[in-house]
């Protein structure tokens, strides 16, 4: 009877504007080995794969070996599960159509799932974190950008091309703020973390009404918090206009998804009340009637970058097993 090696590993990544992690997980979501690399070091992509693929090399070979690992989980802003691809990131230093999934296949030799980072952040939170146990909810991720995955009777939806819950690029105000898509007016124009600094600054342009984000010396979501704890009125007044267009936005989306609950995550969701307040009444004010008080907000109780990991790996897991070294 022929043996076949049974592996018990994969490599789950996670690509963000700064900062790359790549790490090994086992069957049971622990994770025995991470490291990472800066995203921004590298305009050239092909600068950028190559670096990744000799670290995760490095990685798999100091923790058991080729033999030891299935396949590859990636996770990645604008990526698409269908073509494998990451097309026209708006917040990535590389451009236009960027075949990743390919790329890291060819070089590390090992099947390779690809697939957007609010989608990975659903399966982080459906199989480790606040939507275990759920089958129709909405994980919107908050940051640079602004991205989205809904599951809907347990099965995310990811439609056709692989880009359904764009939601950072759906219009708030017509004619609006431009977007680093190409549009006006859209949810990321004013949630994303560019967007939370521009309010901040025409605030601040408006008159002299004293404020502590006048002296700070880098103007940030983080730093508009602190100075929200710390009861300043005009970065209180930054983050109510945001948790506004959030609001918005997301009632438009519960009211065609209904979900159980939306679940925040990304570091702009760490503004807590300041953000999640406001957003919420506005939600409750614009939803369609029959979901008001129905609909839970929560926020993510992973670590941002673990759950993402972990969602990379559980996406390797799905994909047809592939390697050069059988």
């Amino acid at each position: 009877m022929e043996q076949y090696n049974i592996k018990t590993k994969v490599v789950g990544v996670d690509i963000s504007n700064e900062r790359t992690t790549y790490a090994i997980v086992d069957i049971r979501g622990n994770i025995l080995a991470e490291e990472s690399i800066e995203t921004y070091k590298y305009p050239s992509v092909d600068e950028f794969v190559g670096e990744l693929s000799e670290k995760i090399v490095m990685l798999v070979e100091n923790n058991g070996g080729y033999e030891t690992i299935r396949s590859i989980g990636v996770s990645a802003p604008s990526a698409s599960t269908v073509s494998g691809c990451i097309e026209n990131a708006a917040n990535l230093p590389w451009k236009g159509i960027v075949p990743l999934a390919v790329m890291l296949r060819e070089r590390i030799g090992l099947a390779v799932g690809l697939s957007n980072d609010a989608h990975i952040s659903a399966l982080g939170e459906y199989a480790f974190g606040s939507a275990h146990g759920m089958t129709n909810f909405i994980i919107v991720s908050l940051g640079v950008g602004i991205g989205s995955c809904f599951f809907s009777a347990g099965n995310e939806h990811r439609g056709h091309n692989g880009y359904a819950g764009e939601f950072g690029h759906t219009c708030v105000v017509d004619g609006g703020r431009p977007c680093g898509c190409g549009s006006q007016g859209c949810v990321e124009a004013y949630v994303g973390a560019n967007g939370i600094v521009k309010t901040a600054r025409e605030l601040m342009a408006e008159g002299n009404t004293p404020s502590l984000m006048r002296n700070l010396e880098k103007l940030s979501p983080r730093t508009i918090k602190e100075c929200c704890d710390l009861g300043d009125a005009m970065a209180i007044e930054v983050y109510r206009r945001t948790g506004y267009m959030l609001g918005l936005g997301l009632a438009n989306y519960a009211s065609l998804t209904d979900p159980e609950a939306i679940i925040l995550t990304g570091g702009i969701s760490h503004a807590g009340k300041w953000l999640i307040d406001p957003a919420y009444e506005s939600f409750e004010s614009h939803v369609f009637c029959n979901m008001r008080g129905k609909v839970r907000f929560l926020t993510s109780q992973l670590d941002d970058r673990e759950r993402d990991v972990l969602g990379a790996s559980a996406l390797a897991w799905s994909v047809p097993e592939y390697s050069l070294f059988k």
